[in-house]
C-alpha cells in the first residue's frame, strides 16, 4: 500500500468553497460506503488494535484514523467485514472482521457508536459521533446458507454485496468469466431473503446480468456501495447507465468510489498493460513478493502510472446525477482497500475537497446533503420498511442451493 498523505486542497477549489464544504459537512457529514480498514488490520498487525491504534496518527500505514475521519467529516461508516473469496473458511473470517469492527466500537466509545437503523444513524449524529455499520463483501460469506445470512443480519451486518471478484455458485461478479448468467433461483432467493431480513443488496463487484437480475428480483431499494459510472470510465466493475436509469424506480443509491483504476480510463489501461507484463515475466498481476515487485518497479519506471484527482471522481457523479438524479447518488471511497488514491482524495480526510470542487461546478447545497448523508440514510430506513411488511407475510426461507438450483450447484 503506498503511504497516505494528508489531502491537500486543489489549487482550482477555492479556499471558500473548501470553508464552505465543511460547513455543509458539520450539519450533513458523508456517509461512506465502503472502507476495508478492518481487513487492514487484519493483514498489518493480525487485529491487535493496539498496534494500529486509530486514535493516534496512521498516515504511515492506513488512510483511516479517528482524527482524519473528523478532518473529513464522515459521519457514518459502512465497515467492510471484507474476506478474500479465493480462500477456505470465509464464514469464520467474516466473524473475525465483524469481532474487529466490534472492538473498534467498544474501544473509541466517544468517537464511534454502533448503528443497526437508519435511526441510529441519525442519533450518532446529534451525538456528534460517527455512526458504524457494517457491510459484507461477497455472498461467500454465507457459504450457500440462508441461516449464514439471518446470522450476519443478527451480528449487525447491514448490507451483502452479492459477489467480490470471483463468481460463486450463485451469482456472476464483474471480473470472472460468466457462468450463471446472473443470478440464478437461489441468488434471486437470497435477494429475498435479504430483503426480508431487512439487509440491503449491494452490487457493486457484481456482474451488470447479476445487477439486472438483482432489480428485478428486489422488494426493497438496492445500492452499490462503492461503484462509479461505466460510461465515464469503461470498467466492468462501473455501472452501466441502463442501470442507474433504474434507480430512481427501485429507490436505490450508487455510492461513487475513488480508485484510480475504476474512475480514469488512463489507469484502467496502464493497469491491464502492467497486469499482462507480470504474466509474462511469470507472476500472478497480483504478486508482492520480492521478485513480484522488482518486475513491477521496474514496468513503472518506464511507464508512470497515471494519476487521477477530484475531478476525475466529480466527472463521474456529474453523469450519474444527469442518468440517475441526485436523489440516487452517494460515496464510498473504498481506503484501506486501494494502493493508490486520486490526489486530493488521498485519505478519508479528504472529503471536503470532493464537495468544494462539486460546490464549485454549480451543485446545490440542497443536492450536497441528498449526496453525502440523506440518501443513504433514507435506502437504509427504506429496508427497514420492506422488511416490517414482508415480516407480517411470510417467515424465514428454508430453501437450500440444492432445492432450487440442484444438486449440480
Amino acid at each position: 500500500m503506498a503511504s497516505p498523505t494528508s489531502s491537500p486542497t486543489s489549487s482550482a477549489t477555492s479556499t471558500a468553497s473548501l470553508d464552505e464544504a465543511r460547513a455543509l459537512l458539520a450539519d450533513f457529514p458523508v456517509v461512506d460506503g465502503h472502507n476495508d480498514l478492518p481487513w487492514a488490520l487484519r493483514e498489518q498487525v493480525r487485529y491487535d488494535l493496539g498496534a494500529r491504534d486509530i486514535a493516534a496518527d496512521q498516515s504511515a500505514h492506513l488512510h483511516t484514523d479517528l482524527a482524519r475521519l473528523r478532518a473529513g467529516g464522515v459521519g457514518a461508516q459502512f465497515w467492510s467485514v471484507y474476506v478474500r473469496s479465493d480462500l477456505p473458511g470465509a464464514v469464520t473470517a467474516t466473524l473475525e472482521q465483524i469481532d474487529c469492527v466490534r472492538r473498534l466500537i467498544d474501544r473509541h466509545p466517544s468517537d464511534l457508536r454502533a448503528a443497526l437503523t437508519a435511526a441510529d444513524m441519525e442519533a450518532a449524529r446529534a451525538q456528534g459521533r460517527i455512526a458504524s455499520l457494517m457491510g459484507a463483501e461477497g455472498g461467500h460469506s454465507i457459504d450457500n446458507s440462508l441461516a449464514a445470512l439471518r446470522g450476519l443480519y443478527a451480528l449487525g451486518v447491514r448490507y451483502m454485496t452479492l459477489t467480490h471478484n470471483d463468481n460463486i455458485a450463485w451469482a456472476d461478479s464483474a471480473t470472472d468469466v460468466p457462468t450463471v448468467g446472473g443470478l440464478s433461483a437461489f441468488g434471486r432467493e437470497v435477494v429475498r431473503e435479504m430483503n426480508r431480513e431487512g439487509m440491503l443488496v449491494d452490487l457493486s463487484h457484481v456482474a451488470a446480468t447479476t445487477m439486472r437480475d438483482a432489480l428485478d428480483t428486489s422488494s426493497a431499494p438496492v445500492i452499490f456501495s462503492h461503484s462509479s459510472s461505466r460510461a465515464v470510465c469503461d470498467h466492468p466493475r462501473n455501472i452501466p447507465d441502463d442501470v442507474l436509469e433504474r434507480l430512481p424506480a427501485n429507490g436505490g443509491v450508487a455510492m461513487v468510489t475513488f480508485v484510480p483504476k475504476f474512475v480514469l480510463q488512463a489507469a484502467v489501461d496502464w493497469t491491464a498493460a502492467a497486469d499482462e507484463n507480470m504474466r509474462a515475466n511469470g507472476f500472478h498481476h497480483l504478486d508482492t513478493t520480492p521478485d513480484g515487485m522488482k518486475v513491477h518497479r521496474t514496468f513503472e519506471e518506464s511507464h508512470p502510472r497515471p494519476v487521477a484527482t477530484v475531478s476525475t471522481v466529480a466527472d463521474h457523479l456529474d453523469h450519474m446525477r444527469e442518468v440517475a438524479g441526485v436523489d440516487h447518488l452517494g460515496i464510498g471511497g473504498d481506503y484501506d482497500g486501494t494502493a493508490f488514491t486520486p490526489d486530493g482524495l488521498d485519505d478519508v480526510s479528504g472529503y471536503p475537497n470532493l464537495i468544494a470542487e462539486l460546490l464549485d461546478r454549480g451543485w446545490s447545497k440542497t443536492d450536497l446533503a441528498k449526496l453525502t448523508w440523506q440518501n443513504a440514510v433514507r435506502v437504509l430506513g427504506a429496508a427497514e420498511d420492506v422488511a416490517r411488511g414482508l415480516q407480517a407475510t411470510r417467515g424465514p426461507s428454508v430453501a437450500t442451493i440444492e432445492s432450487l438450483d440442484g444438486d449440480g450447484a
